[in-house]
């Protein structure tokens, strides 16, 4: 459980057991082009939603019992959220730490937004 340091590599389990490594270096410069630790996750996540989605989709199609449906929307939303809390800790964990080391209020800002619009 929690966070493991090897070698400059980061390893995160995540509540739902995922398993998720990054390498720690503070060198980056500005211009968000250090690789996100957890894009493959959240790929994978997507993809199991879009999935999702397709299915439900079917089971419109076929006319299943509207209860059936909504519960599976409410679990893809549930997914989604998950998929966007992860992203928010990768962007916080990385870029934020940047943004406040180089004092980049602009991105604080678009964070600010970010997050708004996530938890409407």
């Amino acid at each position: 459980m929690g966070t493991e340091e090897k070698e400059g590599i980061h390893t995160h389990v995540l509540p739902d057991g995922a398993v998720i490594s990054h390498a720690h270096s503070h060198e980056h410069g500005h211009g968000h082009t250090h690789s996100h630790a957890h894009t493959k996750a959240v790929l994978n996540r997507l993809s199991r939603a879009i999935g999702h989605m397709e299915s439900i989709k079917r089971m419109v199609e076929s006319g299943r019992d509207c209860s059936e449906v909504l519960i599976q929307l409410s679990a893809v939303k549930a997914a989604i959220n998950n998929t966007g809390k992860i992203i928010l800790q990768d962007h916080i964990e990385h870029c934020i730490v940047d943004a406040v080391e180089h004092g980049d209020q602009e991105a604080l800002k678009e964070l600010e937004k970010a997050i708004d619009r996530f938890i409407k």
